[in-house]
């Protein structure tokens, strides 16, 4: 057994503190250090709580930074220590169970894409992580499922927690909130739920809108926001909608989610998806062309999660086919649609507008290339994007017959194969005609 000296046990702290921030808590001070016995650090907590959370969270990064302070191949055992000897340090020491919801490593704010469609909840987000408590609060994030409000809320836990160590901010859904409080109600543990939750430095609360229809869970909030606020606690809130559109909310709660700032978060449009897809593909480390992050995001319109998970699809079938990405691919495991019918005089008008020509000299006798070239681009996306037949569209531009028609969407055939940088133009003009006719 070798007793170990309390500057190892600070060389430990600052370790996992610069490669772990966000499994950091303030009461790790208090943690006593063993002695290393058959190659086990023994690390005693105050209590079973904190023992759990360290097991639960903490055993890995405590070992490896255990590791890398002693140069030896060492592990860490937790151990449960002298209790607290008055009630007010017990419940302090419960108001850290930190059961909290754990925060995703990848939701921080350098991984965030702004848009237009998010750029005022982001910019407050990043505004509250600098000072807390002061600047947008409450702060109320709210909009459709899948849009970056959980990444929002979590960047600035991690934010104010790389910044303030022993800052507090409790970050948990409003299920959680709410099936506490139902506990500490069964239990009689009142006092001590509420020093957990108005004891904090901020309260973040995912899902918001799961309070409608539940009084006396309002009613517990209600003050918990109010103690919180009056002292200058942060708190954020998200919701799928804005605070007067939750059901059954009392008034009391609606008036003062809106005393601070509410943020809208909206779908994001195409130059967001591409770059969120893009984002992802670094975050993973998968190499997607241009073309096939065009193709992710133009098919899917909804939400960030149905991006990612198309992009994981993509990448799933070219490892699967033990190649690399490519829009061939990529269109197999998005799976093609059919052809849908658009207008073809939206086909008409994006051509005419991408080689900038008149639509007119697309419909006319002319034979430049200048017009040419587009006139065929038209016709081989008619033949793509409508039903109509070899003859019908030959109608549409001059009364051509089918063997025209034949002849033009080949030579556009041709030319994507030999040209990837018009077949790249091609597609590009294809996906705007489609989102301009749903």
């Amino acid at each position: 057994m070798t007793i170990v000296s309390s500057s190892l046990w600070n060389d430990i702290l600052d370790h996992l503190r610069l490669s772990q921030p966000e499994i950091v808590r303030g009461w790790f001070v208090n943690l006593v250090l063993g002695a290393i016995d058959h190659g086990v650090i023994e690390i005693q907590a105050a209590n079973d709580a904190q023992v759990q959370y360290l097991e639960r969270h903490c055993q890995a990064c405590f070992a490896e930074a255990a590791q890398a302070a002693t140069g030896r191949l060492v592990s860490v055992a937790f151990t449960c220590g002298a209790q607290p000897e008055d009630g007010e340090s017990a419940a302090r020491l419960r108001s850290s169970l930190d059961d909290e919801l754990p925060l995703n490593r990848d939701f921080t704010f350098e991984h965030f894409v702004t848009g237009p469609c998010n750029r005022l909840a982001h910019a407050a987000a990043v505004a509250v992580a600098d000072d807390p408590g002061r600047t947008y609060n409450p702060l109320f994030i709210h909009g459709p499922v899948g849009l970056g409000k959980t990444h929002l809320l979590q960047a600035v836990c991690h934010s104010v927690r790389s910044k303030q160590p022993l800052a507090r901010f409790y970050y948990i859904s409003c299920e959680a909130f709410t099936n506490h409080f139902i506990d500490a109600v069964e239990r009689g543990t009142l006092y001590q739920f509420r020093y957990r939750y108005r004891h904090v430095d901020g309260l973040v609360i995912d899902d918001i809108q799961l309070l409608a229809e539940r009084e006396r869970s309002q009613e517990e909030f209600f003050h918990t926001f109010n103690a919180l606020h009056q002292s200058q606690r942060q708190i954020i809130l998200s919701a799928d909608c804005c605070p007067a559109e939750i059901p059954s909310l009392e008034e009391r709660l609606v008036s003062r989610f809106n005393s601070g700032l509410v943020a809208l978060m909206d779908r994001p449009c195409l130059e967001t998806r591409m770059a969120i897809v893009q984002k992802k593909a670094k975050l993973r480390c998968i190499e997607v062309p241009e073309s096939v992050v065009r193709l992710i995001a133009s098919r899917i319109d909804t939400n960030i999660r149905e991006l990612e998970g198309a992009l994981l699809r993509v990448d799933a079938l070219s490892q699967t086919n033990g190649g690399s990405i490519s829009l061939d691919v990529a269109r197999q495991a998005l799976g093609d649609p059919a052809p849908r019918a658009v207008p073809i005089g939206n086909i008409l008008d994006t051509v005419s507008r991408f080689f900038d020509v008149k639509p007119a000299d697309l419909q006319s006798k002319r034979r430049s290339k200048s017009v040419t070239v587009p006139r065929h681009v038209c016709m081989y996306l008619a033949r793509q994007l409508t039903p109509l037949s070899f003859e019908e569209i030959g109608g549409y531009f001059g009364g051509r017959d089918h063997t025209t028609v034949l002849h033009g969407t080949r030579s556009v055939g041709q030319l994507i194969k030999q040209d990837p940088s018009f077949g790249r133009r091609v597609d590009e003009i294809a996906t705007e005609i489609r989102l301009r006719s749903r």
